[in-house]
């Protein structure tokens, strides 16, 4: 199926590795060019090149941490005129309620709600003028359904997800739709540190405590960056223009409700 956003401008934030990384291709397949940000320059610079090599778009890197002023701002810079927008940044640590103060809030919040959503009204504008514009959110299952040592994770992504409900409906007459791709356990190096984490609470092999973890999902298996960029991918074309304030579950099923 052809998209309809080649020649399209995409902002992609933490796309160096993992997720973000998957939507990144799977929109510089599409014939999309790429703004990609990252924190560790070295492999920003590997992964731009590779998106380049192997799909011959024009790809601009810019080594910055999305979560800080200064950050948004030079991944801004890149482009005077955004097409697409697909929000992603690190999760907040795990934990217990009784772990988290005043300022482990307010960086949970700062990362994974600020955040977005200053670069979401940063780029509405110039979507809205122009009469286009795709904006995906990379949030969380725990959205749906929270989970219990997620809760810093739980309260910032909620938010989020508050102020997309009501801003993706005042905003869709104008041609721009937004929406959150919620992501289940992917095979990412966020996958890898949560077992990581299991396994030393339970005093088990890193593969066991993945193993165990494989077998409580429907699918049976973590999924890929690959399916879930395409999927963001999707959400970015021409033909999801009436999707507009959606919360889509990319869990393998582990999310278990009949609506």
């Amino acid at each position: 199926m052809d998209l309809g956003i080649q020649g399209k401008t995409a902002i992609v934030c933490a796309a160096s590795r993992g997720l973000g990384r998957g939507c990144a291709e799977a929109l510089a397949a599409e014939g999309v060019s790429l703004i990609i940000n990252g924190r560790d320059a070295q492999t920003l610079a590997a992964t731009a090149a590779h998106i380049r090599e192997t799909y011959g778009v024009e790809v601009t890197e810019v080594a910055a941490d999305i979560g800080t002023e200064e950050g948004r701002a030079a991944v801004l810079a890149a482009s005077e005129n955004v097409d697409i927008l697909v929000n992603n940044n690190g999760g907040p640590p795990p934990g217990m309620w009784s772990d988290w103060g005043r300022d482990e809030w307010l960086n949970a919040v700062e990362q994974n709600m600020i955040t977005p959503i200053m670069m979401i009204n940063a780029v509405l504008p110039g979507m809205m003028e122009r009469g286009w514009g795709r904006i995906v959110n990379i949030t969380s299952q725990s959205v749906k359904s929270p989970i219990a040592v997620l809760g810093l994770s739980n309260g910032a992504r909620a938010g989020l997800t508050g102020f997309v409900a009501g801003t993706s409906r005042q905003v869709a007459g104008s041609g721009v739709t937004i929406n959150n791709l919620l992501p289940g356990i992917h095979d990412t190096d966020r996958a890898t540190a949560l077992d990581a984490g299991v396994a030393k609470a339970q005093n088990i092999a890193a593969d066991e405590a993945r193993s165990q973890r494989e077998a409580t999902l429907p699918a049976k298996r973590y999924g890929t960056a690959a399916e879930f960029g395409a999927t963001c991918a999707f959400m970015c074309s021409a033909h999801a223009g009436y999707m507009i304030g959606q919360n889509v579950l990319l869990d393998g099923g582990s999310f278990n409700a009949t609506m």
